[in-house]
């Protein structure tokens, strides 16, 4: 069984990896056996990254690319096929959001969410499959969202792209499925950051923000999810065990998409 599991020899390409969930996922590859390859906009976030993955004992390459410039993505991969092999498992993590009310959204900002969030996948996705056929298959994660299913206030951009990652993982899955390519998507809930950090502060009387209240309640774990949380399901996707599992999206949200929540 462990087997199954196991990613040796296997080069895994992480996108936006210098921190947080990417970082988290692309160290779970690595502790499962993958030779670990990732990328960020500039060269400061790599130096970072590159200095982070060696404290935690990670061998890693980083690569300076804008996964929404199709031209640096096909010579970055061309960088990682000679540096280090052909691509077997890459992981859709970049991407950002912008909360605005979708009236007072520029165009510009929400063509730059969906750039980042959607169109990138599916430039990285379409540079990494022609090595993928070559070599006889390979493992495609799409980092999605519950905004994949949901919407919110202010996250219109962000909920149209992640909505579009959703599907685009299922057309990957029906169009090179038969090339033993499986691709997945993952769709974390809140999860602790940095960047949530101040969500969760407690207030000068002792109690909870108001947003962590309302996660919590709506949350059957009652809990946010930790980085950790996303690293088996990663391994999972990334491996052999998952070889007959493909356009499936993951959800791993402490249960809060199959919840309508407490009664008031």
């Amino acid at each position: 069984m462990n087997n199954q599991f196991s990613l040796q020899g296997k080069t895994a390409w992480v996108t936006g990896a210098s921190y947080g969930i990417g970082f988290a996922i692309a160290k779970a590859l690595a502790g499962a056996g993958a030779n670990i390859v990732f990328n960020d906009i500039g060269q400061t976030q790599v130096d970072k990254g590159l200095a982070a993955y060696k404290e935690d004992g990670v061998l890693s390459r980083g690569y300076v690319c804008d996964v929404t410039d199709e031209n640096a993505v096909k010579e970055t991969v061309a960088k990682i096929e000679r540096d280090v092999g052909v691509v077997d498992i890459l992981v859709n993590n970049a991407g950002i959001i912008k909360r605005i009310p979708m009236t007072e959204m520029s165009v510009e900002d929400f063509r730059k969410v969906v750039d980042v969030d959607l169109n990138a996948p599916f430039i990285v996705s379409k540079a990494v499959i022609p090595g993928m056929i070559k070599k006889g298959g390979g493992k495609i994660i799409n980092i999605c969202s519950m905004m994949s299913e949901l919407g919110r206030e202010t996250v219109s951009a962000y909920a149209a792209a992640k909505g579009g990652l959703k599907m685009l993982t299922r057309n990957i899955a029906s169009e090179y499925g038969a090339y033993n390519i499986q691709c997945n998507g993952i769709g974390p809930g809140y999860i602790e950051t940095p960047q949530t950090a101040p969500l969760r502060e407690r207030q000068s009387d002792g109690s909870r923000h108001p947003f962590d209240q309302f996660i919590i309640a709506k949350t059957p774990a009652a809990r946010w999810g930790t980085t950790d949380d996303l690293k088996g399901p990663a391994v999972f996707l990334a491996s052999s065990a998952s070889d007959f599992v493909n356009g499936h999206i993951l959800y791993v949200d402490g249960g809060i998409l199959a919840y309508i929540g407490k009664q008031p």
